[in-house]
């Protein structure tokens, strides 16, 4: 049983999935649904069947008629992305003295935003956010201009960009004089290819115990074996030095854009990275940050958000950038 606990109070996969009407939505899922212990579900350890799963759930909750991603590329879980975007909209809202924020005018730039453009579609599509969506992968940045523009209502929400250094966060994406009111970022966890073939084998292994019984677990470790877990090309899932440099290369690169956007913020996936990261936000001199944790089922996962702005600055934007009329 797959049953999702602790997510956001707006999240709407608190509950176990509802198959039968998410099989009405989407047809093709049926072939991948297996029933455990009276439980109708899916092998999560299938990138396919995982893909189909969300195809249905982007239809059925987002009005995301077509959703596609490159063979290879990663296959995000939605629950726990749409997380984020619920726990960003409280971050605006609890640091806003001065009014009601106005959704439709919040302005982000998800970075590193894969084929899947996944953070953007959803945030389009629960709060009515605009985006700005960069990668550095020209396969990632067609895929996502491909999903936005057969989607009705994306395109003039989402716009796709080519971040065209690889070591660049904002540079060549955010524009003189340009503000934008959040970023968002879920970064490589792993500092080389054998680190990420270790990590999704580990994975695969974890998910194949879940199995009804050891026949099962063999066919499956013989189909997955060739690939990798759920897919990711090499610059989802790795970089040099890690999850950690990557982000202490960010925060470095944000103090020229200190004026610029109201919170930066990225997914945290090792606990143990935070004490490193926080002087590293403490050496840029940052006005504020918080570490906002998450939670699906045993899953414990965390972002961090900072700011250059004190609270007066922060609601002068508010006040002439983000309120409700």
């Amino acid at each position: 049983m797959h049953i999702k606990t602790n997510l956001h109070p707006l999240n709407l996969h608190n509950k176990r999935y509802d198959f039968p009407a998410l099989i009405q939505t989407h047809p093709e899922l049926n072939q991948y649904l297996l029933n455990r212990h009276d439980q109708l579900t899916i092998d999560f350890a299938d990138s396919n069947a995982v893909k189909s799963l969300n195809c249905a759930l982007l239809k059925k909750y987002y009005r995301i008629d077509f959703w596609d991603i490159p063979k290879g590329y990663l296959c995000p879980a939605i629950p726990g992305r749409v997380d984020y975007i619920h726990y960003l909209a409280e971050l605006l809202e609890n640091n806003c003295t001065v009014g009601k924020v106005s959704a439709a005018k919040v302005q982000v730039l998800d970075i590193g935003t894969g084929a899947s453009c996944i953070y953007p579609i959803l945030g389009q599509r629960v709060y009515n956010w605009r985006f700005i969506a960069s990668d550095i992968d020209a396969v990632s940045v067609a895929s996502s201009k491909q999903i936005i523009n057969a989607n009705k209502g994306l395109s003039s929400k989402i716009k796709v960009l080519l971040q065209p250094d690889k070591d660049s966060f904002f540079s060549n994406i955010i524009q003189p004089g340009q503000r934008l009111d959040l970023t968002i970022c879920n970064p490589p966890f792993h500092r080389s290819l054998q680190q990420a073939l270790a990590g999704n084998s580990r994975k695969r292994e974890n998910l194949a115990k879940k199995s009804t019984s050891k026949t099962q677990q063999l066919d499956r470790q013989k189909k997955l074996a060739a690939t990798l877990n759920f897919g990711g090309q090499k610059a989802e899932l790795f970089c040099s030095g890690g999850e950690l440099q990557f982000i202490k290369n960010m925060i470095k690169e944000s103090v020229d854009y200190s004026q610029q956007v109201l919170f930066f913020s990225t997914l945290v996936s090792k606990k143990d990275h935070l004490a490193e990261i926080k002087l590293a936000l403490k050496n840029a001199k940052v006005a504020q940050f918080e570490i906002i944790k998450m939670a699906q089922g045993q899953k414990i996962s965390r972002f961090i958000a900072w700011s250059y702005l004190n609270k007066s600055q922060q609601q002068l934007w508010y006040k002439q950038k983000l309120l409700a009329e």
